[in-house]
């Protein structure tokens, strides 16, 4: 991936809504329900929220297929949904990674709540939205975000404030997790022998001269 600038983070984020479909325990209906938060996710939040059992290996092996860093997966994953694969955003985008249903369809993804399919489809975008750009990891970010037209539009990170604060968290989202493998992979610091025994080698009988005996190391 090219290396290239990342835009700044915008003061003021806007509110993000998201609807969440979950299975009413006692009827067995699907409940859907509207979270309202920041666009920009609280990080103490998010930091608290474990990746699902599997959901690892299955990245790794998405990212392994379209030669993609599975770091960058994951994050969008945390700054799409969270991990949650029933989002579902006011404008339509589903599941974990948050595809339009007509990027679904470019991507031939059935079933988009799906974890496999959605993570398989997401890295498909990924992938052709960073060779569309020359590997410029932040372009590709904001037309995944607001779609190739705007990028097109104005010739670069198009000026919505939900785009550019997009950008700023999953580089920041990138960022941890790839110090976080790092310092996995980092060897263990090399413990020092312990110094030598300090006691004498031998011991000599000295006889001074008014006749003390004496006995002192070499």
């Amino acid at each position: 991936m090219a290396a290239s600038s990342w835009a700044a983070s915008p003061d003021v984020a806007p509110a993000r809504m998201t609807s969440v479909v979950r299975s009413d325990s006692r009827t067995g209906r699907l409940v859907r329900s509207v979270v309202v938060s920041n666009r920009a996710v609280n990080q103490s939040a998010e930091q608290a929220t474990p990746i699902p059992s599997g959901l690892n290996e299955l990245v790794e092996s998405i990212a392994a297929r379209h030669d993609l860093s599975p770091q960058l997966i994951h994050a969008v994953i945390k700054t799409e949904s969270n991990y949650n694969p029933h989002a579902i955003s006011p404008k339509g985008a589903l599941g974990l990674m948050q595809l339009m249903p007509s990027t679904a369809r470019r991507f031939s993804v059935s079933h988009v709540f799906d974890p496999v399919e959605n993570i398989e489809g997401g890295a498909r975008y990924l992938k052709y939205l960073l060779e569309l750009y020359d590997g410029d990891c932040p372009l590709a970010l904001a037309a995944y975000n607001a779609g190739e037209a705007a990028v097109a539009k104005y010739n670069g990170i198009p000026p919505f404030p939900e785009t550019q604060n997009y950008v700023v968290q999953v580089k920041n989202n990138l960022e941890k997790l790839a110090a976080a493998a790092q310092a996995l992979q980092a060897p263990p610091s090399a413990v020092q022998p312990p110094p030598p025994p300090s006691g004498p080698t031998h011991v000599q009988e000295v006889v001074d001269a008014d006749g003390t005996v004496r006995y002192v190391s070499r």
